[in-house]
């Protein structure tokens, strides 16, 4: 025990003491805001504004059609358009023009069918759909007008239902759609911290058993410990360098959750645009939202949440750990470490994208049994655990990942041994497993 402490030290030192190690704890989450950023102006920067003249032959709709920041309706007279069809080839400031037939005695299909949109250049699938869209709204509002329903009507026949739901087995507590939402939200993002931490580190457990052992450090090392001392204070050491990162990033998330509450208001009068924009604000009402968010987020049994998360990460890291350093062991480079990491992630995306599937219902078969098989449990569980999960599963799961746990570490440090002193010969799946045998 004591040479795995002083093995676990020593990893832990040296990957923290790395620069590569402190810039991305302390920039990941700038990162990763920023990427996110990217991606958001990227969709945005690809938008632009069409404009479209609109004949509008029956005088029902005239008018109607309101321009929004994407699409610009302009309503030209029925006597401009066969100059606007003829020219509109070689038009600018237009990209096309929307023909609105005259509806006869209230004939919706006819008036569907000759409907036209003639275009002088390309646009994309949402602006159509938004066109089209446009106009079934309008002719929604003129069908039901044509039954003598007032506007006040109209809105109310639009207004949602809200359904209040309370569950009896959680204390009556609500369970709204937002309620939903917060918690598949917060199982996405434990489920995804629990797959990126254990692909990334155990990745970093293999790296490191296979840089040892092509410098023949290993062979010194082992002169004075046990492979398995070895490999036990590699995966150790790793360990805590990846719940250290937690802590810090965790840390991050709490400060800058604090300072946004705190500096909300004074945004709202600030932000771009004006009195316009805080008004806006105001309308959608994002502190009564994030007040209900934080309100889902305190009913929640944290105390549950924290226990079962560090431990199916730690069980499911050491888990998956164990095998990429058996991996590293048994091959001479990266290029070799293909053909058997597949094994470790095939399991975790399995688990990652059933996970999806359970959110609706996750108490179903499938989030039962992706729960308790041992390859998927670490990320399936935590998925599920935001939902509520019966005492007595959350044991049986842990109990079975423990056991498989134990046996994945006897296996790998048997493979672990031989392969560490195993220079030039190619590993196969045969070879492998006489070496579990031996």
């Amino acid at each position: 025990m004591k040479n795995i402490i002083l093995i676990t030290k020593r990893e832990f030192l040296t990957q923290v003491k790395k620069k590569s190690f402190v810039i991305l704890t302390l920039l990941a989450p700038v990162l990763f805001i920023a990427f996110g950023a990217i991606i958001a102006f990227m969709f945005k920067a690809n938008q632009t504004k069409s404009t479209f003249d609109v004949v509008d032959k029956s005088g029902v709709f005239a008018e109607h059609l309101k321009s929004t920041e994407s699409i610009k309706y302009v309503y030209v007279p029925e006597s401009a358009e066969k100059s606007i069809v003829s020219a509109l080839k070689d038009m600018k400031g237009t990209d096309g023009i929307l023909i609105l037939p005259t509806l006869k005695n209230n004939d919706f299909d006819t008036f569907e069918k000759e409907t036209k949109l003639l275009l002088n250049t390309k646009i994309g699938f949402d602006t159509k759909q938004q066109i089209a869209s446009d106009i079934s709204g309008l002719v929604k509002k003129v069908k039901i007008k044509n039954l003598g329903l007032t506007e006040t009507q109209l809105d109310a026949l639009d207004k949602k239902f809200e359904l209040n739901t309370k569950n009896v087995l959680n204390d009556n507590k609500s369970d709204s759609d937002l309620s939903f939402g917060v918690k598949s939200g917060l199982s996405m993002i434990l489920m995804y911290a629990v797959f990126m931490f254990i692909i990334i580190y155990g990745v970093r457990v293999m790296r490191s058993v296979l840089e040892e052992k092509n410098n023949r450090v290993v062979e010194i090392i082992i002169s004075s410990v046990k492979p398995f001392e070895l490999m036990m204070g590699k995966i150790l050491g790793v360990t805590f360098v990846a719940l250290t990162q937690f802590l810090v990033w965790i840390t991050m998330a709490v400060i800058g959750a604090l300072f946004l509450n705190t500096g909300f208001s004074a945004m709202k009068n600030q932000v771009p645009g004006g009195q316009n924009s805080a008004e806006m604000m105001n309308k959608f009402d994002i502190q009564r939202i994030a007040t209900q968010i934080s309100h889902t987020l305190l009913d929640l049994n944290y105390g549950l949440i924290i226990i079962v998360f560090i431990v199916f990460f730690l069980l499911g890291y050491i888990f998956y750990s164990s095998m990429y350093a058996a991996i590293g062991s048994a091959v001479d480079n990266e290029t070799e470490t293909q053909q058997f990491t597949l094994f470790a992630i095939i399991p975790l995306m399995l688990g990652m994208y059933g996970s999806f599937t359970i959110m609706n219902n996750p108490d179903g078969p499938l989030g039962f049994w992706l729960s308790m098989i041992p390859f998927t449990s670490p990320v399936a569980m935590i998925a599920r655990i935001p939902f509520g999960v019966p005492i007595w599963q959350i044991i049986l799961s842990v109990l079975i990942l423990l056991a498989t746990t134990l046996l994945m570490i006897f296996i790998a440090a048997k493979v672990y041994r031989i392969g560490i002193l195993m220079y030039g010969n190619k590993a196969t799946a045969k070879e492998l497993w006489k070496w579990i045998r031996s």
